[in-house]
């Protein structure tokens, strides 16, 4: 009896052991995967591309962007307001993100906190943001966007 115990505790200590692993595996890789989405929009931003950054979005009605006390609803309305926000090159500057802070909530939520800064040619902006993220038939695409600017210096 005691052998028998043994073997099914053993084999109960794997499975909770492997399942663990397998989590965590799956944590890094949608970590891994957000963070690509991240580091795309960054690079579409840069090119000066809002329309190539916006495919880090989902393209959906029921996407939400808030800011500065505002909340704008849908894919469309987040692009005409990033277009109107930020009408050319100039404005767009070059967008840097740091701190990122990526949490796999699920198999098919993320969490993304971090800090934004633009560099542009006469002031310098920045803030922090915070992205949930689902994994779509498209991929990882932000569902959510909350981002508050920081008070200029």
């Amino acid at each position: 009896m005691n052998t028998r115990f043994a073997l099914h505790a053993i084999l109960t200590l794997l499975a909770f052991t492997l399942v663990a692993g397998a989590r965590a595996a799956d944590a890094t890789a949608i970590q891994a995967a957000v963070r690509a989405v991240l580091d795309e929009q960054v690079k579409d931003w840069n090119a000066g591309n809002i329309e190539r950054f916006m495919r880090g979005y989902h393209q959906s009605a029921t996407t939400r962007f808030a800011s500065g006390g505002n909340v704008t609803r849908g894919w469309q309305s987040v692009l005409d307001r990033y277009k109107r926000t930020y009408s050319d090159k100039a404005a767009m500057g070059k967008l840097t993100f740091s701190e990122l802070d990526i949490t796999a909530a699920s198999d098919d939520t993320a969490l993304a906190f971090g800090r934004w800064h633009l560099k542009r040619e006469k002031d310098e902006p920045s803030g922090l943001f915070t992205l949930l993220f689902r994994k779509t038939e498209d991929g990882w695409k932000i569902i959510h966007d909350h981002t508050s600017a920081a008070e200029r210096k």
